[in-house]
């Protein structure tokens, strides 16, 4: 995931509408029961608005493979929906990529909990 170094622009607005309309259809749009509780945490959109790459987790990892299933066979539908909501001349295809940034984040921590834990303290 990158970020952007330019100014606040059209582009970075209208993936910010995404992610929120995103968020919003996989809470109540999505009807596949496989789907389990997913945060959309991060947009990125190609400069032509052609692609969407939605990053995405849940808050069970054991149901990540089926989730992704199910958002895979959504696609369509919630493309669908999106293009019903923003407004852009074309709306993007949607790639959906797990987001393990949080999964690595906590295993850091906990190594670093550990390597703290074993250390001896010395004055």
């Amino acid at each position: 995931m990158k970020k952007q170094q330019r100014g606040y622009a059209r582009q970075d607005r209208v993936q910010e509408q995404i992610m929120r309309e995103l968020a919003e259809l996989t809470r109540t749009g999505l009807k596949d029961p496989r789907a389990g509780f997913i945060t959309i945490t991060e947009v990125e959109l190609t400069r032509d608005y052609s692609h969407a790459t939605i990053w995405w987790t849940v808050m069970n990892s054991s149901t990540r493979e089926v989730t992704a299933e199910a958002l895979d066979n959504a696609r369509g539908h919630l493309r669908s929906e999106l293009a019903k909501r923003i407004k852009v001349f074309k709306t993007p295809e949607l790639h959906f990529e797990y987001d393990e940034s949080l999964e690595r984040g906590m295993s850091i921590s906990s190594l670093i909990d550990q390597a703290n834990s074993e250390k001896p303290v010395q004055d």
